[in-house]
């Protein structure tokens, strides 16, 4: 739970009180690869903390999984809207690796939310989160697949050692062929 604690105090400050009283709430869960957490149509029981591993946000439309995003440890994750309103899933959640995660779930999140630490926590971590779901947006609408890989290039290079080609064809929304043409084309690129 260190991890944990780090990751909280990024954004906040944590007395001892309040620390064991966040983490008497969360309970450890080794999730192994390929293990799906979340299934699309199932409700959310559970916010999460990934300490280590990496997980996959997908949908399925008309047999064909469409990667949304991926979390990488460390950070905080659940379906939002299901979570916090209680709905099925739209989406599912997998792990890539295997991964340590924490969880709560709802009530226990809901009473936290009486410290004022975690309040702030979480409404920071929201809007953060936020932020990042706008980036992604904007970047689909506006970049070409092969800008996209050379921004991951830059900003997240440890991921494209860990993420299978066929999942990150499907988040840059390509076939696995094209992605594997887009990566000799910058080796290539690279080594004039």
């Amino acid at each position: 739970m260190k991890a944990f604690r780090q990751f909280i105090e990024n954004y906040v400050i944590l007395s001892e009180k309040d620390w064991n009283q966040i983490s008497d709430c969360f309970v450890k869960r080794l999730v192994e690869q390929d293990e799906i957490l979340l299934t699309e149509g199932q409700i959310c029981r559970h916010l999460y903390f990934i300490e280590s591993g990496l997980l996959r946000y997908f949908i399925n439309k008309d047999g064909n999984d469409i990667t949304k995003f991926f979390t990488d440890a460390p950070y905080c994750f659940t379906s939002q809207v299901s979570f916090n309103a209680e709905k099925p899933s739209t989406e599912n959640i997998q792990a890539i690796e295997q991964s340590v995660i924490w969880q709560t779930d709802l009530k226990q999140a809901n009473d936290l939310l009486e410290l004022k630490c975690w309040n702030t926590f979480v409404r920071k971590l929201i809007q953060e989160v936020q932020y990042y779901t706008e980036e992604i947006l904007q970047e689909i609408q506006t970049e070409t697949a092969e800008n996209r890989y050379k921004k991951m290039i830059e900003t997240n290079p440890q991921l494209l050692q860990k993420i299978p080609l066929k999942y990150l064809a499907s988040y840059f929304g390509i076939a696995p062929q094209s992605l594997s043409r887009i990566r000799k084309k910058i080796v290539s690129a690279n080594r004039s």
